[in-house]
């Protein structure tokens, strides 16, 4: 019975969709590969910032944030999905802040908190007609988006300033990895560095499609679709995202002591 059970389980994930998350988490982790070859052996720092990067990084953050949205229309607790996630981007935070690379505020600090803020406003959510959806967050997204560009917003007061960061205005200073965020001179700065806008509302755009595509409305190909590798990589999306840098940065210890030894 249970196999039976894991196979409908099975027969019911969306291959296109684990494709696509595949692709995105694929591309994250080559993007901090660079910034570690950058970072620590010397490469060039074109490698990692550069146009074509920096536009490719947005679309797959914005492809992944948006697949999340969608797969949270499947889940039966959102809230609890994302106070997972949460626990791990808390874990994340403090074995990168032992290694001075602090991430406070990445993409995984960034998904649990979409998730659990959907999971708790859902019945609101579900209120506004599915028509009205995009037409009130595709103009949030670029008015977020526009108004960290062009708007500064700091304050006095230490939490607020920290606030302001997650939302997306960072602050004036210079971060320093080895304070805390209660501690006077905190600087908030973040390796991996995901706020909240216009991040949060590309989430909410994918809750959204997530409607159609779990009452099977798109055509009968996007539900078929078949494709090699990716899908693998996209269901093990989090274990991956996890691992991949302390990874790495292993690996890039190990080939620094090797060339200093040399």
């Amino acid at each position: 019975m249970q196999q039976n059970n894991q196979g409908k389980q099975e027969k019911k994930r969306i291959e296109i969709i684990d494709a696509l998350r595949g692709l995105a988490v694929s591309l994250m982790v080559v993007h901090h590969l660079l910034y570690n070859l950058a970072a620590f052996l010397g490469a060039p720092w074109w490698l990692y910032s550069n146009p074509v990067f920096n536009v490719l990084q947005a679309i797959f953050i914005g492809l992944f944030l948006f697949l999340s949205g969608v797969s949270s229309r499947f889940s039966r607790s959102n809230v609890r999905r994302g106070a997972i996630v949460i626990a791990f981007a808390i874990l994340i935070t403090a074995v990168t802040f032992f290694m001075e690379m602090t991430i406070w505020f990445g993409i995984l600090h960034l998904l649990g908190t979409c998730m659990v803020f959907f999971g708790l406003t859902q019945r609101l959510w579900d209120k506004v007609p599915r028509m009205a959806m995009p037409i009130v967050l595709v103009p949030l997204i670029a008015a977020s988006a526009l108004a960290r560009a062009n708007i500064p917003l700091t304050s006095d007061m230490l939490w607020v300033r920290n606030a302001l960061s997650v939302l997306g205005w960072k602050q004036p200073g210079i971060f320093d990895p080895s304070l805390l965020p209660w501690q006077p001179g905190f600087i908030f700065g973040s390796f991996d560095y995901q706020p909240l806008l216009p991040w949060v509302f590309v989430f909410l755009l994918g809750t959204w499609a997530g409607l159609y595509i779990r009452e099977r409305k798109l055509p009968g190909w996007f539900y078929e679709f078949k494709v090699p590798f990716f899908p693998q990589i996209g269901r093990k999306a989090l274990i991956i995202y996890i691992l991949h840098q302390p990874v790495m940065y292993g690996l890039m210890m190990g080939i620094l002591a090797i060339i200093n030894a040399g």
